[in-house]
């Protein structure tokens, strides 16, 4: 009878071993710390100036017709083109509709900005997936401006972007504490 005793707790204790051993590389890797995020962005005034500066033309059609679909929806809305010309080039100022159907005068999209969340681990793939865009205006102090918030009345809901155009940069975005730092990785 003892012996009967001794092989099912041998049993049970290897069933038990096994589980641990199973689920340890979980736990071992739940205590490391994350891998850090890099976040690519760039500001393009084309296509093509985007393609050379990351490598994937696909990517950036897609970002530029994401941010052509908002431009209008986004852009500084004024009643009036003299009032639009006061901060934006002449050229740029014209008539445009929302997607709701309102009608405006505003500066047309110069350019647009790609953020793409890079992880080592995805791959490029993943890098598409994760990727966007919204449009970029210049103003008539050679600025660029993207929308921070809702539309409204001129440069309301506009942020000035101090970027070099057509050139990645890539921040890291580290876990538990790190701080985000910058580094340009075009020319």
């Amino acid at each position: 009878m003892t012996d009967a005793r001794d092989t099912r707790r041998l049993k049970r204790s290897k069933t038990t071993a096994l589980l641990l051993m199973g689920t340890a590389p979980l736990l071992f890797s739940a205590c490391q710390r994350d891998a850090p995020v890099q976040v690519q962005e760039g500001l393009y005034t084309s296509v093509e100036s985007c393609a050379q500066a990351i490598g994937d033309t696909a990517t950036c059609r897609i970002a530029f017709e994401q941010a052509k679909l908002q431009a209008a929806d986004t852009a500084p809305q004024y009643s009036s083109r003299a009032e639009c010309e006061t901060e934006f080039p002449a050229e740029e100022c014209v008539e445009q509709k929302t997607s709701a159907g309102h009608s405006f005068v505003g500066p047309l999209m110069a350019g647009f900005f790609l953020s793409q969340m890079m992880n080592n681990r995805a791959g490029a793939a993943a890098a598409q997936r994760t990727a966007q865009a919204t449009p970029a205006f210049r103003d008539n102090r050679q600025g660029w401006l993207r929308p921070s918030g809702a539309p409204g009345a001129g440069r309301a809901g506009m942020a000035p972007v101090s970027m070099t155009p057509d050139r990645a940069v890539t921040a890291n975005r580290g876990g538990f504490g790190r701080s985000a730092t910058g580094r340009s990785t075009g020319g």
